[in-house]
């Protein structure tokens, strides 16, 4: 993994944002061009969020990457444009939790701190038969932390977990510390840790819509939510509701017709998003120049070019690449 071929506090810090509830497999490739795009911290907080939000795309979870470039601004302004040596500085800025702190200050700076994620978690619970709070873990953590090579220990304990000591058929056999773990030798490894029931998944139905003109496709900037200062297309509950509205907008809407349906979910939430497309018709007063496409707007008309680095939902991405199958 490039991110363990390093001790620059910045990449880790890069790398340990992005690792946050998303595979290694997936983050490796974002990782490698985020860095290439925003190299060191300055560089990151110059840069505008739309172009930090468009390199992200696609990792999801986005007020990550909102939250990685303010605090990279403020490390700019209140330490000189890196990383303060101070942990407790360090968790003072946007989005730094424990974990966070932890990760980047054992591995960068050998500061004998804990990390615990859900692997890390996993470990500890079969290793010790310990069914525990999430404190009780991290305090089991602390006392075993060494105070040579932290950063070591914290990179092992999260790789067994993430490898070898897996939620489902774990590899005992192949694990370092098959002889001491408890639950193995209580032949109870499936019992640890305890798991909460997920919540059920809850099916919802939308629609959206992909509409072009001579100044190119039409997005909307999202508001709210964790898509927030993404672009995605208009969209609604149903097909009725979603021409409603495109109408009151003043939208002239020609050759509108359903070209599929992808599926997206978010958390406990899968949408099913019946999309549409439709030529915009010249005239019409929210097609008319100056009425969506000024940067920051809350709709944009970008070129198909532009669409390449814009940041785009997941969803906006999905129902492009079906349409790109069509043509």
């Amino acid at each position: 993994m490039p991110w363990r071929r390093t001790r620059d506090p910045y990449a880790i810090w890069v790398s340990e944002a992005m690792l946050q509830q998303t595979r290694v497999s997936v983050v490796i490739p974002f990782y490698e061009r985020f860095l290439r795009d925003f190299p060191d911290l300055p560089t990151l907080a110059r840069a505008s969020e739309e172009r930090v939000l468009a390199r992200w795309a696609g990792l999801g979870y986005y007020r990550r990457a909102r939250h990685l470039r303010a605090a990279a601004a403020l490390a700019v302004e209140r330490h000189g444009g890196s990383l303060p040596r101070d942990p407790d500085a360090f968790a003072a800025l946007p989005g730094v939790g424990r974990y966070t702190m932890g990760a980047v200050y054992s591995i960068a700076f050998g500061r004998r701190l804990p990390v615990v994620d859900g692997n890390v978690e996993r470990v500890l619970s079969r290793l010790f038969a310990l069914a525990g709070t999430r404190e009780a873990f991290w305090s089991l953590a602390a006392s075993l932390v060494p105070a040579r090579q932290p950063g070591d220990f914290n990179q092992a304990l999260m790789e067994l977990g993430a490898t070898i000591c897996v939620p489902r058929s774990p590899g005992c056999e192949a694990c370092p510390l098959a002889a001491r773990c408890r639950a193995k030798a209580l032949g109870r490894v499936d019992d640890f840790p305890l798991v909460a029931p997920r919540p059920a998944t809850r099916r919802v139905r939308v629609a959206a819509a992909l509409l072009e003109s001579r100044r190119g496709l039409l997005m909307e900037r999202v508001a709210t939510g964790p898509n927030q200062g993404m672009l995605d297309p208009p969209w609604a509950a149903s097909e009725a509701s979603l021409r409603r509205r495109l109408s009151r907008a003043g939208f002239a809407l020609a050759d509108w017709r359903e070209i599929g349906s992808v599926r997206h979910g978010i958390m406990n939430r899968m949408f099913d998003v019946a999309v549409y497309r439709a030529r915009v018709k010249a005239g019409g007063s929210a097609a008319s120049p100056g009425a969506a496409g000024s940067p920051g707007s809350p709709r944009e008309w970008l070129s198909r070019r532009r669409l390449r680095d814009a940041p785009l939902t997941a969803r906006a991405r999905k129902a492009l690449a079906l349409e790109s199958r069509l043509n």
